[in-house]
């Protein structure tokens, strides 16, 4: 009995392969290379970008090869070709040295500051901070010295990393059309901002059930401490080594962490969609409000939703509610019409980004191609998304 199985599992293997391969093929770009070294600085983007229509589909080209070991693991010096079996093409690495470290999804040279200084965080309150400055100065840079209040009996000589908050991340869930996102800017206390643009939200959403998605942390610099807070001193002092900003009166202190990111990660399609309105652009880096290819874009999803480091979504402008003027007339005060007499029209393409640090209810992605700016409030969709 089990024999009679066994040529029928093989041409179930055979024909899922075909289908596979054929699906494969349907997305090889016409102007393809026949064969491709890969070369230090490459990224598995930019790669598949010569293969494919879609470059998040990458693996599925590698993994319908079972002689790669490992498709996720590609070096410099590889040999990628495209073999022609009955005019369907499959894709081949054949191996080169191994003296270097395999190729990542992004290049990560680009982004490796925004790896390292952006973090999101529950809460920060208890986390010691700067209280002084040397000679009372407004800022200190490298070289200069910082006083610390909060920090525990520690030893001379522990390094920290000095931390600025500066916006803070909440969802109020709706049913009836989509979450509302708010990214409010934080002063020098971490305390909000008076936000006018959106006081009359405030006022009539308070802050009673919304969800606090996080704060963000922006590193400004590490530190060594040279002297607790002893002989009779309340502060503890900090010799300022590396600056990327000058440091201020009310940045934070936590501990250096050896390796805060992954160095591996690889573009792929969100594990589910999600429901319109869930997830959108919270916020560009830097302060800004739009973005271009290669700039950092907060993301109101995370872990806890399934996402991941190498995680790709398409951005979109989501569609305006226009005012029917054929039907209300050209002179109707915009703010009078209610929505019978509104159309909405479609959502509009932006770019697409690639997740590359995932936390639990928020992440940071690097925009990695676009149309047109992507900006704060843009939808986020799955790649292939139509509309």
């Amino acid at each position: 009995m089990a024999a009679m199985f066994k040529p029928i599992r093989a041409v179930f293997a055979a024909a899922l392969l075909t289908v596979a391969t054929y699906a494969i093929a349907a997305e090889l770009r016409g102007d393809h290379p026949s064969t491709y070294v890969v070369k230090r600085g490459d990224t598995l983007w930019d790669i598949s970008a010569r293969f494919l229509k879609k470059p998040w589909l990458w693996p599925e080209i590698w993994q319908a090869n079972p002689q790669i070991k490992n498709p996720h693991l590609i070096y410099p010096g590889d040999v990628i070709s495209l073999a022609y079996l009955d005019r369907v093409a499959q894709a081949q690495v054949q191996p080169g040295p191994r003296q270097e470290a395999p190729i990542t999804g992004v290049p990560l040279a680009e982004i490796e500051p925004f790896l390292k200084n952006l973090r999101v965080v529950d809460k920060f309150e208890d986390l010691p901070y700067v209280v002084g400055l040397e000679e009372d100065r407004l800022r200190v840079t490298q070289g200069q010295v910082a006083y610390i209040k909060g920090l525990p009996e520690t030893s001379a000589g522990t390094r920290y990393a000095v931390v600025r908050p500066t916006q803070r991340y909440t969802r109020l869930d709706r049913v009836a059309c989509c979450d509302i996102m708010r990214a409010a800017d934080l002063d020098f206390r971490g305390k909000r901002t008076v936000d006018f643009e959106a006081i009359w939200t405030d006022v009539v959403v308070p802050d009673k059930g919304r969800e606090l998605l996080g704060y963000e942390l922006l590193q400004v610099g590490t530190g060594t401490l040279s002297r607790g807070a002893v002989g009779g001193m309340q502060a503890s002092t900090l010799v300022i080594d590396d600056t990327g900003r000058e440091i201020r009166v009310g940045d934070r202190l936590i501990p250096v962490e050896a390796q805060p990111y992954d160095l591996q990660f690889f573009p792929h399609p969100p594990k589910a969609q999600f429901d319109y309105g869930r997830a959108q652009v919270l916020s560009v880096a830097d302060l800004v409000k739009n973005g271009g290819p290669r700039d950092v874009i907060a993301l109101s999803v995370g872990s806890r939703d399934g996402v991941d480091n190498g995680t790709v979504f398409s951005t979109w402008r989501v569609g305006s509610r226009a005012v029917d003027r054929v039907k209300v007339g050209p002179n109707r005060d915009e703010t009078l019409v209610g929505k019978n007499s509104r159309v909405r029209l479609p959502d509009e393409f932006a770019g697409h980004a690639m997740v590359f640090r995932t936390f639990d209810k928020v992440s940071y992605a690097l925009i990695m191609d676009g149309v047109r700016p992507t900006k704060v409030g843009y939808e986020l969709k799955h790649p292939d998304s139509p509309y």
